[in-house]
């Protein structure tokens, strides 16, 4: 009977399975101005989410310092709620946002949930993605040269400043010049884009006024370009921490649409208040500040969420990820620490002046500190064939125009040469929220450039201008179909194309 009872014993100790689980738990032993002090969590990840048990309920916050007796968390949620004590938890996960193609034509937060009144935007939960905020960019092996073009709409930034599909193209300029209105064209344009893979935009608004959010997502619903855009708002009214992780959450959102073969436009509005949020959350976790007070590693900052955007190669489906990162400047002071910062990462800079945005020049455009690293092979053939004598030419009116100041009598290749770039400098002045389509820029520049607009009047260049072309439109639209099908001016289509020009201008 005691063998029988020993036996027993030892199968039941044999399949004894310890089914409990230990978990480590910190305790917040200090808060204020939303980051939390946690001790007892030494096995913490960077940038790893925790949960802090409230008397209101789960809030969520993330690793930010990891120090040898306490980890320095940033809260996410209702800082207010939590208190000295409160229990918290690791999760063993990083930040992340649920991405899929329901996400297009909503306003999301930076964690993905609606701030529209739209309703739930995943209706089945199962099958969205979650993309990590914080994430790898493409390694070299894994990318191609970027050579298609990003229609801006805008003649000025097409011709002389083409943006190509991967790449990073900065606006900068001081406030109310004009930034929001570039990118928000750009935007627009896509919709309008005919005959090239349609692009999602994704409009990430960093410490904006919840208004201009509003007016901004009310203008793409009215121009239709809502159905192909997303929107990430982190308001002025939003704690730094939601601030900061934005644009990462904007980046996360153009990644899923890359890694499926498409390609998305990220426009990051402004990254100044990025590092501004950033810096607060530095200083209150008592990093040490550096120049202008911003933390040491803002630079890195930066440059690893710009260095996100690429043209994938085609092994990997081929898709891309472009960014417009915005940065506003004081007075014009493009060597303060943020923007020398951000040129230096980004593939060229679109500069907008105050003085010209005064002077009625809009878009306020400086196309001689204005570049784009990657040139004319983000150029269709026809831009390119038009626009280079357009850019030498504006130069040469500009050196002229300084030099004309102190010169009393100009004989008449210097007087035919400023009325040429009086024309020129004309024909690129562009409304907000009318992008004009590729060929039609094309047409208006080759008009310009070749002295079909000499002897006009220089206010009423751009309205004759658009005259001939909406009449070339009508009588020759196969000279427009061919330039927008085949992106290319032959010089069969360029002799169409000038008899088409003689003809209207005697009619008119």
């Amino acid at each position: 009977m005691s063998y029988e009872i020993i036996e027993k014993l030892k199968k039941e100790i044999a399949g004894y399975k310890d089914e409990t689980k230990f978990e480590t738990v910190g305790i917040v032993t200090e808060v204020g101005d939303g980051i939390a002090k946690i001790s007892g969590l030494s096995k913490a990840l960077s940038q790893e989410l925790l949960t802090v048990e409230t008397n209101s309920g789960n809030v969520s916050s993330i690793a930010f310092n990891l120090e040898e007796n306490f980890v320095g968390a940033v809260i996410l949620g209702d800082a207010q709620t939590v208190k000295v004590g409160d229990r918290v938890h690791q999760t063993g996960k990083v930040v992340s946002i649920p991405v899929g193609d329901e996400l297009i034509g909503r306003v999301v937060d930076p964690l993905g949930n609606p701030l529209d009144n739209k309703g739930v935007i995943f209706t089945k939960p199962e099958k969205a993605k979650n993309y990590p905020l914080e994430r790898s960019a493409p390694s070299v092996v894994a990318r191609e040269s970027v050579n298609t073009p990003v229609h801006t709409g805008i003649k000025a930034i097409d011709a002389m400043i083409p943006i190509g599909r991967g790449q990073r193209e900065l606006i900068i300029g001081d406030r109310q010049t004009g930034k929001t209105a570039i990118v928000l064209d750009t935007i627009l344009n896509q919709g309008q884009d005919a005959g090239r893979r349609q692009m999602i935009c994704i409009y990430v608004a960093v410490g904006q006024k919840n208004s201009k959010v509003a007016k901004i997502v009310k203008t793409l619903e009215e121009k239709g370009a809502l159905k192909y855009t997303i929107v990430v708002s982190a308001p002025a009214s939003s704690p730094a921490s939601v601030q900061y992780l934005a644009p990462f959450a904007g980046c996360a959102i153009g990644e899923y649409f890359m890694d499926n073969g498409q390609d998305a436009l990220v426009i990051y509005d402004d990254l100044s208040k990025h590092a501004d949020s950033y810096r607060q959350l530095s200083l209150l976790l008592r990093r040490p500040p550096g120049r202008e007070a911003y933390p040491g590693d803002v630079f890195y900052l930066h440059a690893r969420l710009l260095e996100r955007a690429a043209k994938l190669n085609q092994e990997l489906g081929g898709g891309s990820l472009t960014a417009l990162p915005i940065i506003e400047t004081q007075l014009g002071d493009v060597s303060a620490y943020i923007p020398t910062n951000v040129i230096s990462i980004t593939d060229g800079q679109i500069y907008l002046e105050s003085d010209l945005f005064y002077k009625g020049l809009r878009p306020a455009v400086n196309a001689g500190l204005s570049v784009s690293r990657v040139g004319s092979s983000a150029q269709t053939k026809a831009m390119k064939k038009v626009a280079g004598k357009l850019r030498l030419e504006l130069a040469q009116f500009r050196e002229l125009q300084a030099f004309v100041q102190f010169a009393s009598d100009l004989d008449e290749n210097t007087k035919k040469q400023i009325a040429r770039g009086q024309r020129l400098t004309e024909i690129l002045k562009q409304v907000d929220s009318a992008p004009i389509s590729f060929e039609k820029e094309v047409l208006a520049i080759y008009m310009a450039t070749n002295g079909y607009l000499d002897d006009v009047k220089v206010e009423e260049v751009r309205s004759v201008a658009e005259k001939m072309i909406d009449n070339l439109e009508k009588l020759h639209g196969d000279i427009l179909k061919k330039i927008r099908e085949t992106n290319q001016m032959d010089d069969s289509t360029e002799t169409q194309m000038k008899s088409a020009f003689d003809e209207l201008k005697n009619v008119g």
